[in-house]
């Protein structure tokens, strides 16, 4: 029974984090908490910043479960920020009025954005880049400049290019202005920081190092005049500090709490202040004195807290400051003892300023264990190094940074079995060497099993070659009746013109075929032709759920889904629907893709069901099949106050394009007229968001036993482009993608990932775009509703009986019995079906 408050200021990455975890722990419920966010949104990923600027939906970076849906325990009050505290009365003052007692207070205040004292920095067009309501507010300075205008960015660390890029995606001309000989002067050296800045140079923004900012002068257009300490003087249309931060303890030392010499509030290894009912966890705790500025470490506080209020005794243990980061598209990475301030630590430099790369490692003075390192340019031997920190050398110390190309190079598989692969979840080598060892041979299984993978990514290269070193032969055989893998059938489908499994497997394969075989190619034949999947021979292919045309369901009957592209319905067919349904005996309901379906019909009356929807105008929805299902929308403009786009129409638009495309698995679409995101257009596999310049396109999420977000793709789109993305995503997942593998396992197996599908789709890389688009036009030329084509076929018609010896007899085996007031379907005896089912669902 809940019986103590525990009050977290801050709403950030870390709140948020602390809150999950002690939810998930305090299974007794002996908290109530209380969390005050001074900002309007909830919990967002800070880190992902900057993406913020390529989509412009606040939605997109929110946190899993920042409004603890559904949890009676958790209270969150944003827009509040804390005023005091009252350490003796164990109250929190909120700026809403109200005080909130506490038996434990949590600091995760976090930071705020450093500004130098610069003459002039109060100027209007000066911003800092800390939260979503400041890049809004540079977004609006920038689109009020003349494109190609000037933007200044203070600082030259990670934030402050971060801050450049966001300013060159917004059309401006960048300078970045950095008081250190270098740029990101904690991360890399000096060699590291010129190739740094001449790659960046190399992309459009001008760099400043070794000069200060001096003042800010406003002109008489409107615009800025910024000087710097080298007399040097540039005109800008806005600038931005980004010159990093310092923790958030102002509220600390309004009560008295100790703070750090160089600010944040000062805890013991388990968090706690120097009050034993006060923590402070992420940017703000100066653990033994030392604040860290990385998300990792302050989620290890979180965990030390939420573990210590649950009676626990976990402790801070330090923290790993290596970081691998991609800037303006340049990657850097820095770990252990980057800069060699170990006594006798010797430093090994590979710098190829023709290739554009610059690696260096540092080892100790008998040149035996490696203890840090810089890469830029070239990033990939990170995931190998870095669990190497600390650990012997096996052989060269020079082997560690010279190109694989030249025969060097010391892979994941020299690393002893305890050295750790993936940092964020504490996975060792030896872990996923077992994983292995049990049967887990894809890195899909390897994540569900360990863990390892699931949150950064970075180690998934890492565990590639692992799985490829381990002696696991990875068959792409789609089974044993071919050799090939479903893509390779899928070409050999499409360039040689065969249109029967019987000649596919006498020409590619051997024996008769199986249940893995056959239902593969059926799609793949259906995916590269408009015939339909029950003529000829292809009809003994089909799974049960095509067999029919319908879905099978538990009790041996079938449901009817007639289409309603982006939920459209009219009212005579809605009319039609209930009257199938009261004459027929039908279980209704409204699915999760804005349509009604219709449950408990038999074989023998789905024909009779569909003739009475064909004629109302109404065609088949593809619920049975490998193939687009739904294209959910809301009401968008037409409707809603919020809505910037005609979401409606381009859902209908999109659903009549794409339907009846047979691909390996379902397809499921979503359509939001606005960032509101009622479509829930980010849990599918292709989504589509408004914005006030047209349509951001998401791509690869999905529900399942693994769900996933989309990812974006491609940002601002007219219509016509936004079309032709689709068109080639999709026949680009149809082309490569395994059999029964949804969108996001694909897109995680795809060699290069979101960049690489981002180079085919949008910049035709692979020169294939024409291709693709022009087999989707084959597809929608060919389009005919399923059902209506049996209909008008006698001899498709013939297979759909109860009983093959007795036709005109009903089916005795479905029946209903009321549960609750509900109409519930049961099964009575043995389903009537000809055959059995091979793949329902």
């Amino acid at each position: 029974m809940t019986d103590k408050t525990v009050v977290v200021v801050g709403h950030g990455m870390v709140g948020h984090r602390f809150v999950t975890d002690l939810r998930r722990a305090d299974i007794t419920d002996q908290w109530r908490v209380v969390v005050l966010g001074e900002e309007s949104d909830p919990a967002y990923d800070r880190v992902g910043l900057s993406s913020y600027v390529s989509s412009w939906d606040r939605t997109a970076l929110a946190l899993a479960g920042n409004d603890y849906a559904g949890d009676d325990h958790v209270e969150v009050r944003l827009g509040v920020r804390a005023e005091a505290i009252d350490r003796d009365g164990r109250r929190v003052v909120a700026s809403d009025g109200t005080e909130i007692p506490y038996d434990a207070l949590v600091l995760a205040t976090g930071s705020y954005a450093f500004v130098p004292p610069v003459t002039g920095k109060e100027h209007p067009r000066c911003f800092v880049y800390r939260t979503l309501d400041d890049l809004d507010d540079i977004r609006a300075a920038a689109d009020s400049s003349e494109p190609g205008s000037v933007g200044v960015v203070v600082g030259g660390g990670l934030l402050g290019l971060e801050a450049a890029n966001a300013l060159r995606s917004l059309g401006m001309t960048a300078h970045v202005v950095e008081f250190a000989p270098r740029l990101m002067p904690l991360q890399v050296d000096d060699g590291g920081g010129a190739l740094l800045a001449k790659l960046v140079g190399e992309l459009g923004v001008t760099v400043h190092t070794g000069v200060s900012t001096t003042a800010v002068q406003a002109r008489h257009d409107g615009g800025i005049t910024v000087g710097l300490s080298d007399d040097t003087e540039i005109d800008a249309e806005l600038l931005v500090f980004a010159a990093g931060v310092r923790p958030r303890d102002d509220l600390a030392r309004g009560a008295g709490l100790d703070v750090g010499d160089r600010g944040g509030v000062l805890v013991d290894s388990a968090c706690r202040t120097a009050d034993p009912d006060i923590y402070a966890i992420g940017e703000v705790a100066a653990v033994d004195g030392r604040c860290y500025g990385l998300v990792a470490p302050g989620y290890s506080t979180a965990e030390v807290v939420a573990d210590r209020l649950l009676g626990g005794d976990r402790a801070f243990a330090g923290a790993d400051m290596s970081t691998k980061l991609k800037l303006l598209g340049v990657d850097v990475a820095s770990f252990g003892d980057a800069m060699g301030a170990a006594e006798g630590a010797l430093e090994i430099v590979h710098s190829d300023p023709v290739a554009g790369t610059y690696a260096k490692v540092v080892v100790s003075d008998d040149a035996t264990t490696l203890l840090g390192g810089i890469l830029v340019g070239d990033a990939d031997a990170y995931a190998t190094l870095k669990p190497m920190v600390g650990r012997a050398i096996p052989g060269d110390p020079a082997a560690l940074i010279t190109p694989a190309s030249s025969g060097g190079g010391i892979g994941v598989g020299a690393l002893p079995d305890d050295a750790e692969i993936c940092s964020c979840n504490a996975v060792t080598k030896g872990a996923i060497c077992a994983a292995i060892a049990d049967g887990s041979c894809d890195i899909a299984s390897i994540k569900g099993c360990t863990g390892a993978g699931t949150t950064c990514g970075g180690c998934v290269p890492s565990i590639t070659t692992l799985l490829a070193d381990s002696g696991v032969e990875l068959s792409k055989s789609l089974c044993a009746h071919f050799a090939q893998s479903r893509a390779e059938l899928f070409e050999i489908v499409a360039s040689t013109g065969v249109r029967t499994f019987s000649e596919l497997i006498a020409r590619f394969g051997t024996g008769a075929g199986c249940e893995v075989c056959k239902p593969t190619v059926a799609s793949i034949l259906a995916s590269t032709s408009s015939d339909h999947i029950l003529d000829g021979e292809q009809a003994a292919l089909q799974d049960t759920n095509d067999h029919f045309l319908a879905n099978l369901q538990k009790n041996g009957s079938y449901s009817v889904v007639p289409r309603m592209p982006g939920g459209e319905v009219t009212p005579e067919q809605l009319i039609v629907i209930g009257e199938i349904a009261r004459d027929f005996g039908l279980y209704t309901k409204i699915t999760g893709g804005q349509r009604i379906d219709m449950f408990g019909a038999r074989v023998d009356q789905l024909p009779q069901i569909w003739r009475r929807l064909v004629d109302a105008g109404m065609e088949s929805g593809q619920a049975y099949g490998k193939s687009l299902r739904t294209v959910k929308s809301c009401v968008g403009s037409s409707w809603c106050r919020y809505g910037v786009q005609d979401s409606v129409a381009m859902a209908v638009h999109l659903e009549k394009r794409y339907r009846g495309l047979r691909s390996p698995h379902k397809i499921k679409f979503g359509v939001s007229g606005c960032a509101r995101e009622c479509a829930e257009a980010r849990g599918k596999d292709v989504g589509v968001i408004a914005t006030e310049s047209g349509w951001n396109l998401y791509v690869a999420g999905n529900g399942g036993q693994r769900p996933a977000h989309a990812q974006l793709l491609a940002s601002n789109l007219d219509d016509d482009t936004l079309i032709a993305y689709i068109d080639r995503y999709l026949m680009f997942y149809i082309r490569t993608a395994d059999r029964l593998q949804r969108t996001a396992p694909w897109l995680e197996s795809l060699d290069g990932g979101l960049d690489h599908l981002r180079a085919v789709v949008c910049d035709d890389s692979l020169g294939i775009a024409d291709h693709l688009e022009a087999a989707m036009e084959r597809h929608v030329e060919g389009y005919r509703d399923e059902w209506a084509a049996v209909l008008d076929d006698p001899e498709k018609l013939s297979r759909f009986v109860s009983f093959v010896n007795a036709p005109d007899e009903p089916d005795p085996t479905v029946g209903f019995t009321e549960s609750d007031g509900r109409r519930v379907p049961v099964l009575l005896g043995s389903p009537a079906m000809p055959g059995a089912p091979r793949h329902a669902g």
